[in-house]
């Protein structure tokens, strides 16, 4: 089988580096390759089968209809995790672990209803109806609810496994996800205790190239999953204890059954069949005049062309007249030359006079 991760995007995105050696928990020693400079260097071999082993249990786990809880709260996870939660369609926990999100989910799932109902003041219009500080107290109420719960708002039930960045400031969230028998993927530094880790993916969980990388193929997986899921549309939360899900029986249309179009085509397509039939009526008469044209005896078609060939040599004779005519504006142009050079001409033979006389 073919890995999910290639060995050199796992070191491009620095994957194998670890803690400093005097912060190392024993825990990490089989995962553990050598010592450079002070640092431990994680083996990747052991990633590689990791990551695929949890790349497989969280398609398998998505197919079969479960959901996976992302939580990652660090600053370098924060927006990674949010993203690719939000690309996959899974709930995510990106602020502060609210204790019991596991193992009071009823008091959390109270909240998240209290979150909706508020909400439901400013789309109804009925926030109007309280006064200023009241209404920003609500407005106060919302963002804090927002802030703590927009990502696990749309969990209907606890998740069927959790994935968490940087074990040892998840602390809480193990020990719940522990008490609930929740399975956990986890990415897991050298200085972290991998002893309540049901999947450990030896890695840096410092590096944001790394986490990127990680929480991608995890991502993937669950999109993966989802792909694989059969009646996707009809979930199993809605049916009551002891209630089988129902069995969708498609029926086969027999091929001897005939049906009027008016039953099978709506009125768009019907429409455009009246169209197409007056297309076709309309070309069957233009064949009727072409066929008609056609039984026309050839000394009436002789008399049509003679009739045409005399109109054209009265248009181009009109033509020929109406180019010879004389422009009325270049003759009275060229009178009105010759007036003046006669003008003129009288002119200089008086000036011409007078100096003789002189």
């Amino acid at each position: 089988m073919a890995s999910v991760i290639s060995m050199k995007a796992l070191l491009e995105s620095g994957v194998h580096f670890g803690h400093r050696t005097n912060k190392w928990h024993p825990g990490m020693r089989p995962f553990i390759f050598t010592e450079r400079n002070g640092i431990h260097i994680l083996d990747l071999q052991q990633t590689v089968k990791a990551i695929n082993n949890a790349y497989n249990v969280v398609r398998d786990t998505v197919a079969s209809g479960g959901t996976i809880l992302f939580v990652g709260t660090k600053r370098q996870a924060q927006e990674t995790i949010k993203e690719e939660a939000i690309r996959c369609g899974m709930p995510y926990v990106t602020e502060r672990w609210l204790g019991g999100t596991l193992t009071n989910w009823s008091t959390i799932s109270q909240r998240i209803g209290e979150l909706e109902r508020l909400e439901k003041l400013h789309e109804t219009g009925e926030i109007n109806s309280y006064t200023k500080k009241e209404a920003l107290m609500i407005d106060r109420e919302i963002n804090r609810l927002m802030i703590r719960l927009s990502g696990v708002r749309n969990m209907k039930k606890i998740p069927d496994l959790l994935f968490i960045i940087d074990v040892s400031r998840e602390e809480t969230a193990v020990h719940e996800a522990n008490l609930k028998d929740v399975p956990i993927i986890a990415m897991v530094d050298t200085n972290c205790d991998p002893r309540n880790i049901d999947y450990v993916i030896p890695s840096n969980d410092d590096a944001i190239r790394a986490i990127k990388l990680m929480v991608s193929k995890i991502a993937d997986a669950v999109i993966e999953g989802k792909s694989l899921r059969k009646d996707e549309d009809f979930d199993d939360e809605d049916l009551a204890p002891g209630e089988e899900r129902p069995q969708i029986v498609r029926h086969k249309m027999e091929e001897d059954a005939e049906l009027d179009d008016e039953t099978l085509l709506g009125a768009s397509t019907l429409a455009k069949l009246d169209v197409e039939k007056e297309d076709v009526e309309v070309s069957e008469e233009e064949d009727e005049t072409v066929e008609t044209v056609e039984t026309i005896s050839e000394e009436d078609l002789e008399k049509v062309v003679e009739e045409e060939f005399i109109a054209k040599d009265e248009e181009e004779v009109e033509e020929e007249v109406v180019a010879k005519k004389p422009k009325a504006k270049k003759t009275t142009k060229a009178k009105t030359t010759k007036k003046t050079t006669k003008v003129e001409e009288e002119v200089d033979e008086k000036s011409s006079d007078e100096s003789e006389e002189e």
